[in-house]
C-alpha cells in the first residue's frame, strides 16, 4: 500500500480521468445493464419440481412454479352447491374468469362435479385457477386482479366470488418491486447515511463517503453489464448491487476519511496524512473487501443459477467499493480534503466513551463474554427450529378480499391446501387411476383429474394436501406422494410451487456444507495473513458465526414464531422463513461482520507491535474504531429499518434480519464479546509459529516493548 499511495497521489490527473471516464460509461450503461438481468430466483435446473414446471408450461401454457390463483364461495346457511340454480351461477361466474384470462387453466366443483372441490357441509367451494408468470418476481399478481375485476360485484347464492391465492393475498399487501421501488430505497437510505455522517464529521466532509457511493454502485453495474449479456443474471443482483454497494461504498470510504482526519490532528502535512491512512486504513479496507467477495463469492458453489450470479454481483460490489476507496477517494482528500473540512468549529477529538468502555471490558472480561455469550446463544438456540418454506398466507396480507377467502376456506376445513397443490404430470398412464392412487396417500384431502386437462399423450393431476404446501407437514406428504408416484405405471412426475420450492431447500441447504467450509477456509487464510496470527483469524471465524446465527435466532423469533411481528407490524406468526432468505442473509452478514473485526483488529494489531501489551491494544483498538464500527453499523441498519416499513411481509423479513444481524454484531459482538475474548486470550492472540508465517509469506513481528505478562 506504501507503493500504491504513492502512485495515486502521483497520478492525480490519471486517476481522476479514469473514474471520469468510468462514471460516463456507468451513466450510459445503467438502463441496458439492468435490462440485462433476468427475472428468474428459484430454477433449479435437473430437479423433478423445475424439470417438471418448465414441461408443464411448455405443454399447458400455464402453472408450473407459480401458485394458481383461488377462487372461494362461501354460501349462506341453508345453501349448498346442490342447491337449485348454484351451479349455472357458478358456470356463469367462471365464464367471466375465462373471458379474462383465455389461457388460463381452470377446474371447479361446476367444470368437474369433483367433491374435492367442496367442503363437507357443502356450503364452500373453490376453483383453481391457472396462469402463467410473465415475471417470476410478480408472479401471478396481475392476473390476480384481472380476476377481481372480472368478478367484482358477482354473486352465487346470494354470496360473493371471492378471490385468493398467494399472489392475490400479496396484492393485498401491497407488496411491490421494480426499478422505482429500488430508487426509493436507495434514496432512503441515503439520506439515513448523510444524518449519520453529518454527525459523525459535523462539516462537509459527511457527503464524501456518498460521493464514493455514488460513483461505485453505477461502476458495479457497468462491470457485471458484460457477465449478463453471456449468462442469466439474477435480476436480484440490480438490489444487492444498490443497497449492498451503498453500505460498504460508504464503509470503507468512511474508514479512511476518518483516519486520514486522525492522520491531519496529529500535526504531519496533507499529502503525508493520506498516505498514511491509506496505508493503514486502505490496507484494512482491502482486507475487508476481500472478505466481502469471498462470502459472497462462495455462493458460485451452489447448484443453483442465480446464487451463482449473486455470488458474482458480490464480488463485484466488493472490488469495486475497495478501488474506489483506495483510488478516488486518496485523490479527493489529497486536493480538496481541507477545504470540505468545514466548518471546522468541531474536529475529531478522541473520543472518552470508547476507551472508557473497553477499559471497562477488560477489566471484567469473563463476565462480559459470559453475559454476552448467552444472549447470543439464547439467540441461536432460537435459530435451530428454523423452518424454510413459504411464509404462512395468513402472514402475507393482514386485510382484504383474499384474507377474507382465506377465513372461509379455514372454517370450512377445507384449510390452506388449495393455495399450494402439487401438479402430477403423468406420461403414458391413465390420469384418473393416478388421482385414485395419489387420493389415499396420507396427508392428501383430495386430487382432480379433468378431462380438458389432458394433451399430447400427458394429462395433469392437481393433488391438494391437506396442509399448506410449503409447511412441514406439507413437505412430507410431498414425499409421499412422489414415493407413491415412482410405484405408478408410465411416468408421474411432481411439479408445483410448492414442489420446486422443496427442491430449491435441497438444493441449496444440501450444499450449504461446502459453501460454508469453503468461505471459513479462504477467510482463515485471509485474515491470518492480515492479522499475523493463528488464533485472531480463528476467533474472528467464530465470532462471525455466533454473530449470524444470532440474526438467523432473531428472525425465527420475530417472523416465525411471532413475537414481534404482530405488536410492531400486525402480521401474523409466519410459521416458515422464506427459503431463499438465509442463505442470502448469511453471505451478506458474514462478510459485513468481518468488515468491522478486520477494522478493529488491525487496530489492535498496530498498537500491539507498537507496545507489546494487549490490554493496551483492546483499549487503543475499540478506542478508536468504536465510533467507525458503530456509524457504519448504524448507517446499515437505518437503512434496513427503513426498508422494513414497506409493504409485502417477505420483503419485511429481508429487512429485519438484516438490520438486527448487523446491529447485534456491532454491539454485542464486537462491541462485547470481541475485546473481552482477546483480553482473556492475552499474548496467545499474536501466536504464529515459523513454518506458518514462512507459508503466509509474511515476516513475524516482535513489539518494542513486551508488556504481556499482564
Amino acid at each position: 500500500m506504501r507503493r500504491w499511495s504513492g502512485w495515486v497521489l502521483v497520478h492525480k490527473r490519471l486517476v481522476v480521468g479514469l473514474w471520469l471516464l468510468a462514471a460516463i460509461a456507468s451513466i450510459a450503461a445503467l438502463q441496458p445493464a439492468t435490462g440485462a438481468f433476468e427475472e428468474n430466483f428459484r430454477p433449479v435446473p435437473g430437479r423433478e419440481g423445475f424439470e417438471t414446471n418448465r414441461e408443464l408450461v411448455a405443454l399447458y401454457g400455464n402453472g408450473g412454479d407459480v401458485a394458481p390463483i383461488v377462487l372461494v364461495v362461501a354460501l349462506p346457511e341453508a345453501t349448498t352447491v346442490d342447491s337449485p340454480g348454484v351451479l349455472s351461477e357458478l358456470d356463469a361466474a367462471f365464464a367471466r374468469v375465462r373471458k379474462a384470462l383465455p389461457d388460463a387453466r381452470l377446474a371447479s366443483y361446476a367444470s368437474t362435479r369433483d367433491r374435492t372441490f367442496v367442503s363437507e357441509d357443502g356450503r364452500t367451494t373453490f376453483a383453481l385457477v391457472y396462469v402463467r408468470s410473465v415475471s417470476p418476481l410478480e408472479g401471478g399478481k396481475e392476473d390476480a386482479r384481472l380476476v377481481q375485476a372480472a368478478l367484482a360485484g358477482v354473486t352465487v347464492g346470494g354470496s360473493p366470488v371471492r378471490v385468493t391465492g398467494l399472489d392475490a393475498l400479496r396484492n393485498d399487501a401491497g407488496d411491490s418491486g421494480g426499478s422505482i421501488s429500488l430508487l426509493v430505497e436507495v434514496l432512503v437510505a441515503a439520506v439515513g447515511a448523510l444524518v449519520v455522517l453529518a454527525y459523525v464529521f459535523g462539516s462537509l466532509l459527511a457527503l464524501v463517503p456518498l460521493l464514493m457511493a455514488a460513483v461505485a454502485i453505477p461502476t458495479t453495474f457497468l462491470v457485471i453489464w458484460p457477465v449478463a449479456e453471456v449468462t442469466e443474471v439474477s435480476i436480484a443482483v440490480q438490489f444487492l448491487v444498490a443497497l449492498v454497494g451503498l453500505g460498504l461504498a460508504i464503509d470503507y470510504a468512511l474508514l479512511v476519511v476518518m483516519r486520514w482526519r486522525e492522520e491531519r490532528r496529529s500535526g504531519v502535512g496533507n499529502e503525508v496524512a493520506v498516505e498514511r491512512a491509506l496505508q493503514r486504513a486502505g490496507s484494512a479496507a482491502l482486507f475487508s473487501g476481500t472478505t466481502v467477495a469471498i462470502s459472497l463469492l462462495a455462493l458460485v458453489a451452489l447448484p443453483v443459477p442465480a446464487l451463482r450470479t449473486i455470488g458474482i454481483g458480490g464480488l463485484a460490489i466488493a472490488l469495486v467499493s475497495v478501488a474506489v476507496a483506495t483510488t478516488l477517494l486518496p485523490v479527493l482528500l489529497a486536493t480538496v480534503g481541507p477545504r470540505l473540512d468545514w466548518p471546522a468549529g468541531r474536529r475529531d477529538r478522541d473520543s472518552r466513551f470508547w476507551p472508557a468502555w473497553a477499559r471497562l471490558v477488560v477489566r471484567h472480561r469473563w463476565a462480559a463474554a459470559l453475559t454476552a455469550g448467552g444472549v447470543l446463544a439464547a439467540l441461536i438456540a432460537a435459530a435451530l427450529s428454523i423452518h424454510l418454506g413459504t411464509p404462512r398466507p395468513e402472514s402475507l396480507a393482514e386485510t382484504g378480499t383474499a384474507r377474507d377467502a382465506l377465513q372461509d376456506l379455514e372454517r370450512s376445513g377445507l384449510g390452506l391446501g388449495p393455495l399450494a397443490p402439487f401438479d402430477a404430470l403423468v406420461h403414458g398412464g391413465d390420469p384418473d387411476a393416478v388421482a385414485e392412487t395419489l387420493a389415499a396417500v396420507e396427508g392428501v384431502q383430495g386430487t382432480a383429474a379433468p378431462r380438458d386437462w389432458r394433451r399430447e399423450g400427458t394429462g395433469i393431476v392437481a393433488v391438494i394436501p391437506t396442509a399448506d404446501g410449503s409447511s412441514r407437514e406439507g413437505r412430507a406428504t410431498l414425499e409421499r406422494i412422489r414415493a407413491s408416484a415412482d410405484s405408478l405405471p408410465g411416468s408421474v412426475a411432481i411439479g408445483g410451487e410448492a414442489a420446486q420450492g422443496a427442491d430449491w431447500v435441497d438444493a441449496v441447504y444440501g450444499s450449504f456444507p461446502l459453501v460454508l467450509a469453503l468461505i471459513l477456509g479462504l477467510t482463515f487464510v485471509l485474515l491470518a495473513r492480515a492479522f499475523r496470527s493463528l488464533v485472531l483469524p480463528l476467533q474472528a471465524i467464530l465470532l462471525n458465526l455466533l454473530s449470524v446465527g444470532a440474526a438467523m435466532g432473531a428472525l425465527v423469533l420475530v417472523w416465525q414464531n411471532g413475537l414481534g411481528s404482530e405488536a410492531i407490524w400486525d402480521v401474523e406468526a409466519t410459521r416458515s422463513i422464506s427459503v431463499e432468505l438465509p442463505i442470502v442473509v448469511i453471505a451478506f452478514l458474514f462478510g459485513v461482520s468481518m468488515d468491522y473485526q478486520v477494522f478493529i483488529v488491525s487496530r489492535m494489531r498496530e498498537a500491539y507491535d507498537r507496545g507489546g501489551s494487549t490490554q493496551t491494544a483492546v483499549i487503543e483498538g475499540i478506542g478508536r474504531t468504536g465510533r467507525l464500527v458503530t456509524s457504519a453499523a448504524l448507517i446499515l441498519g437505518l437503512a434496513f429499518l427503513a426498508l422494513s416499513g414497506t409493504p409485502g411481509t417477505e420483503t419485511k423479513m429481508f429487512a429485519t434480519a438484516l438490520a438486527a444481524g448487523i446491529l447485534l454484531d456491532a454491539t454485542i459482538v464486537r462491541g462485547i464479546l470481541l475485546p473481552a475474548t482477546v483480553a482473556i486470550l492475552g499474548r496467545w492472540n499474536w501466536w504464529l509459529p515459523d513454518r506458518p508465517a514462512r507459508v503466509l509469506r509474511v515476516e513475524r513481528s516482535f513489539p518494542r516493548n513486551t508488556e504481556e505478562s499482564r
